[in-house]
């Protein structure tokens, strides 16, 4: 193995160890906190040395094998039907399921992600202040291309779990956004959809 595809390893390694063990959400966030362990952050990102997100997750994928194998079938079920049943109760909004908990790679810090659809985040925000539930909100701007946009994010929390909802205009539910791993669409899931992947789960697990 070369020099350079050992440094771009060992950087994705230790970009899942802060992912697994101090759980750091984003990619981005834990590729920078590893490359720093291995020389300048500025020098290291003008090469090719740092690991692609899909690289990264491959490693995180491998960690929750190793130290988990015996909890995670429980563990993913657990966050599935939670997440199945915030979706049922956030109907109207159309929601849909992405992230880790669709995907399967969990860790004890691992939330739920939803987007939801709707004019506006109020909307989402008086149906929960009327349904009694606890949440908090910020803005989140993203940037795609050349343009900035912002994103209502609401979070909520279910017995140490976070549910993390991004409101969408309701235009939006056809256009899928890009996974940050693959670069393809972003797998999404609605509750129909999760209420079968959760059904043959049941029947694996016995």
């Amino acid at each position: 193995m070369r020099k350079e595809d050992r440094l771009r390893q060992l950087i994705a390694q230790e970009s899942a160890r802060i992912m697994y063990e101090e759980g750091v959400k984003e990619y981005r966030d834990a590729k920078r906190k590893a490359a720093r362990q291995f020389g300048s952050e500025k020098a290291l990102s003008l090469g090719s040395h740092l690991p692609s997100n899909a690289e990264i997750h491959y490693e995180l994928q491998r960690l929750i094998g190793i130290y988990e194998e015996d909890i995670l079938p429980e563990r993913l079920l657990h966050l599935r039907l939670t997440a199945l049943h915030y979706m049922d109760m956030l109907a109207s909004f159309r929601p849909h399921l992405v992230g880790s908990v669709l995907s399967g790679a969990v860790t004890e810090q691992s939330d739920i992600d939803l987007h939801l659809f709707a004019e506006s985040s109020e909307e989402v925000e008086e149906f929960l202040h009327g349904e009694g539930i606890p949440f908090e909100q910020e803005v989140v701007t993203i940037r795609h291309g050349g343009e900035f946009f912002e994103y209502p994010h609401i979070y909520m929390e279910d017995e140490g779990v976070t549910i993390e909802c991004t409101v969408y205009p309701p235009e939006d539910i056809h256009r899928i956004p890009k996974s940050s791993i693959t670069g393809r669409p972003m797998e999404r899931a609605t509750a129909k959809k999760m209420r079968k992947i959760i059904a043959g789960m049941a029947q694996t697990m016995g």
